[in-house]
């Protein structure tokens, strides 16, 4: 299969602490980079993962909160500097980040030699905000102090596999072949029609990820993210913060297995901890009481699906 790999580049959820990065993710689906918040650093950490800038074009912000967009404008400008011109497109709840944006483009990047492409979404719904051939980005609402979502990846099913020995035997061109893996059969020499069915085996299954960002506990995520494939929630707090958690419209590590759990997703991975635990294995026991398998982001880790 092709590629569906995960970056993590950052996993906290304050400016650089020394332990961790603020919150900055990358997706490589088919040699395409997808981008997901881009905190102070993220440019950095994305030359140490040695992932090609020129492949990135489609940032995903989930809030306007620095610890998930002060990277942005350095960013931008290194791209500039090093002769990107294909367009970059920002995608962000509501219009706000055009909004800020735009003058420190005007004054630091002036003969900037590529279009920025701002996409204001709403942040309330569920819609897709992003679709190609083989994948469609949606948004996830999500509850935070501010106009928060997450986004949900989801790979299309490619076509089924034409078997190979029925192309032998029955010689079937290649100019035919597409038409069969879109459903055709085909009408062998002698005017036998052969069924779709019967030339082809299986496609594989679309992976899929759910980015769910800060939010404070939402049961009714786990209907959104059903059976996805990993998904990625925030898990600030243990459970020794929990009234932290609400006045802040975090969510804890416990809470976060619990929507796992109860959207039967395959693999968790958690992360945006507080700097306040330097021992980040407390979360990751507290969600694992709940959801056995439970990773903790860290800085450099790629998962592959």
């Amino acid at each position: 299969m092709e590629k569906f790999d995960l970056y993590i580049l950052g996993c906290g959820s304050a400016l650089p602490t020394g332990r961790h990065y603020p919150t900055s993710q990358v997706l490589n689906i088919r040699e395409k980079l997808f981008m997901i918040d881009c905190a102070e650093g993220t440019q950095l950490q994305l030359r140490r993962q040695k992932l090609k800038f020129s492949r990135l074009n489609h940032i995903f912000i989930s809030h306007l909160h620095g610890d998930h967009c002060f990277g942005l404008i350095g960013m931008l400008s290194t791209f500039d500097l090093l002769g990107r011109t294909s367009k970059l497109h920002i995608y962000s709840p509501g219009e706000d980040l055009e909004k800020l944006m735009r003058p420190w483009i005007s004054y630091f990047c002036r003969s900037i030699g590529y279009d920025i492409v701002f996409h204001a979404i709403n942040s309330k719904e569920e819609a897709i905000v992003y679709e190609d051939r083989s994948l469609t980005v949606s948004t996830i609402p999500l509850k935070h102090r501010v106009p928060c979502c997450g986004f949900l990846f989801r790979e299309k099913s490619p076509l089924p596999h034409i078997r190979r020995d029925m192309i032998d035997f029955l010689g079937i061109p290649f100019y035919a072949i597409n038409a069969i893996k879109q459903g055709a059969g085909w009408t062998d020499a002698e005017g036998r029609i052969w069924r779709h069915e019967e030339l082809v085996t299986a496609a594989d299954t679309g992976r899929s990820y759910a980015y769910c960002s800060d939010t404070v506990y939402r049961p009714q995520l786990s209907e959104i993210v059903k059976g996805v494939d990993l998904l990625f929630h925030e898990s600030t707090f243990a459970d020794d913060a929990l009234k932290r958690a609400k006045e802040t419209y975090h969510s804890t590590a416990r809470q976060a297995a619990t929507v796992a759990k109860n959207a039967e997703v395959k693999r968790l991975i958690i992360g945006h901890f507080s700097a306040r635990y330097e021992d980040e294995h407390q979360l990751l026991e507290e969600a694992k009481s709940v959801f056995a398998d439970t990773i903790l982001a860290k800085e450099g880790l790629k998962i592959s699906l």
